[in-house]
């Protein structure tokens, strides 16, 4: 269970000591030592693929100050409290997406974006990360094992509804990230090995029919180019070649901070958000890859072990769920900048400049800390 990090708020003196309220901040501690880790080699990393833009970096700091602060303050919350306020959670995500649909931000094509009074920009389909294991976790509490066709298709639908709204923004690589994530909730809560294999024939299945009906051309070149990036080094081949140059030329103990000539001579596009594990493999070579991937290890590990000792089915469930969504989107990000993945624009949690994705997540490592403290939903 998780450790405290307490602070009491006393006196003393008499009647005064007895009755003055005790104030306790309650976290995991190996989480919050992983997630520092994760967030500080992050920050440095990020400092150097801004280069110039100071301020799109103080910006970038200012959010993940905020989502540590937030996501202290969610870990105290009950979790009756959680419990309650699921659904509205959901519905309100989904409102969001509807208003992206209707007054969205539009960007390189895409409308993910939503401008709203006082707050920063923001995209909404980042908040499913947190919404849909929820979900899917309040609706599955207390299922038969394994869960009923009726309960897998209620389950399906709850996944189905959301995604398709961010798919038609569009967003295939969320879309998918967010489906592969929740699903494996569905799992954890009792699905049937029959219906796993059904489910991975129709998904093998239907490659083909979204291959030629549901994928754009744009989308079609990113996984041609995986195989053969050289095959157009100058245009849709670029961003591969010089991700693998960068992590290549960075040796054991890298060039350097600030000293990676892909990103300083601006060789490499994206290198502050999708290829920002390409700055530090050239900046600090192995030595700093392994750091990180063992940080991240860490907090996949410990949110699994979260949540593979809880009783109740609600916390067990949206732990595991919320755990499994950031180690994909951690596992697609690294095979994407190593070439193994076609690009399609994920971020590195807490690493990637993006201060929804980093808020977002934070906020979800706050949520599993509430989930964690009690083992029971009255």
């Amino acid at each position: 269970m998780p450790s405290n990090l307490g602070l009491s708020l006393s006196s003393p003196g008499g009647s005064l000591h007895r009755n003055l309220t005790r104030f306790q901040v309650k976290f995991d501690l190996l989480l919050l030592f992983s997630l520092t880790i994760v967030v500080g080699l992050g920050l440095m990393t990020l400092y150097s693929a801004l280069v110039d833009e100071t301020s799109l970096f103080i910006r970038h700091v200012i959010l993940v100050v905020l989502g540590f602060i937030l996501m202290i303050g969610v870990a105290q919350i009950p979790i009756t409290t959680i419990y309650r306020f699921t659904p509205l959670i959901y519905v309100g995500c989904i409102l969001l997406l509807v208003g992206v649909y209707f007054f969205g931000y539009v960007s390189k094509g895409s409308k993910r974006w939503l401008d709203l009074p006082l707050l920063p920009r923001f995209q909404p389909s980042e908040l499913l990360k947190i919404a849909i294991p929820l979900m899917l976790a309040w609706y599955l509490k207390d299922r038969t094992w394994p869960i009923s066709f009726m309960d897998l298709c209620i389950s399906l639908a709850i996944v189905a509804f959301p995604v398709g709204l961010v798919y038609i923004q569009p967003d295939l690589g969320t879309s998918v990230l967010l489906v592969t994530g929740s699903s494996s909730v569905i799992v954890f809560a009792g699905m049937s090995w029959r219906w796993i294999m059904i489910a991975g024939g129709t998904l093998i299945s239907a490659i083909p029919f979204v291959w030629m009906f549901g994928m754009h051309p744009y989308q079609k070149q990113r996984v041609l180019t995986m195989f053969d990036p050289e095959s157009d080094a100058l245009g849709s081949g670029w961003n591969i070649i010089q991700s693998k140059t960068a992590l290549g030329s960075g040796g054991l103990f890298g060039k350097g901070w600030t000293e990676g000539s892909q990103i300083q001579l601006e060789f490499l596009p994206a290198g502050h958000t999708d290829f920002i594990m390409a700055v530090l493999g050239e900046e600090m070579g192995l030595i700093g890859c392994a750091s990180l991937l063992v940080a991240f290890l860490l907090i996949f590990a410990r949110g699994l072990q979260l949540s593979l000792t809880l009783e109740d089915d609600f916390a067990k469930y949206a732990i595991c769920g919320i755990t499994t969504m950031f180690f994909i989107y951690v596992l697609v990000n690294i095979l994407m900048v190593c070439g193994l993945l076609p690009v399609v624009g994920v971020p590195l949690p807490l690493v990637s400049f993006g201060g929804t994705s980093a808020v977002t997540f934070l906020l979800g490592f706050g949520v599993i800390v509430a989930l964690a403290r009690r083992r029971e939903v009255p």
